[in-house]
């Protein structure tokens, strides 16, 4: 009876970094795999199924006579907050007169009814109303929270 006997040399310092290594690599593993799971949506949704706006300030560019002026919204989740002219040149508001009034009617029906629907105007300033109209319909439909289908 022949036995040979094996003799395995291990170093602590060579088990320890091996450990560690190990260690590191699942725990690199296990955050790949979290950060490339698909989110579950359900807490999202119950969220945005109220919300209605993304909230923050939505401007649009708007061009009258070669001047530029931007029309500002302000929103929060479920409220139009303000609604305000930028940067209103004082030559635009000599050529345009109707502007600013015609301005503050919307804006006074607009976050009074938080809605666009229903606006009326007159028609002495029926296209410097519609004008404006389809510049805050812009700002607004940037701020509108993208409808999930179920």
């Amino acid at each position: 009876m022949s036995s040979k006997t094996k003799i395995v040399v291990l170093h602590l310092k060579e088990l320890i970094y091996t450990g560690i290594f190990a260690l590191l690599g699942i725990l690199f593993i296990v955050l790949i795999i979290i950060m490339f799971l698909p989110n579950t949506k359900k807490d999202a949704k119950d969220v945005t199924s109220t919300s209605i706006y993304q909230p923050g300030v939505y401007s649009t560019a708007l061009t009258l006579g070669g001047n530029t002026i931007d029309i500002e919204v302000v929103v929060d989740e479920h409220n139009i907050n303000s609604i305000q002219l930028v940067n209103l040149d004082e030559a635009v508001a000599t050529m345009y007169p109707l502007i600013e009034s015609s301005f503050q009617d919307l804006v006074n029906q607009i976050c009074t009814n938080q809605s666009i629907d229903g606006i009326t105007y007159s028609d002495d300033n029926k296209y410097t109303t519609l004008v404006l109209l389809d510049a805050i319909t812009t700002s607004l439909d940037k701020a509108k929270l993208p409808v999930e289908n179920e």
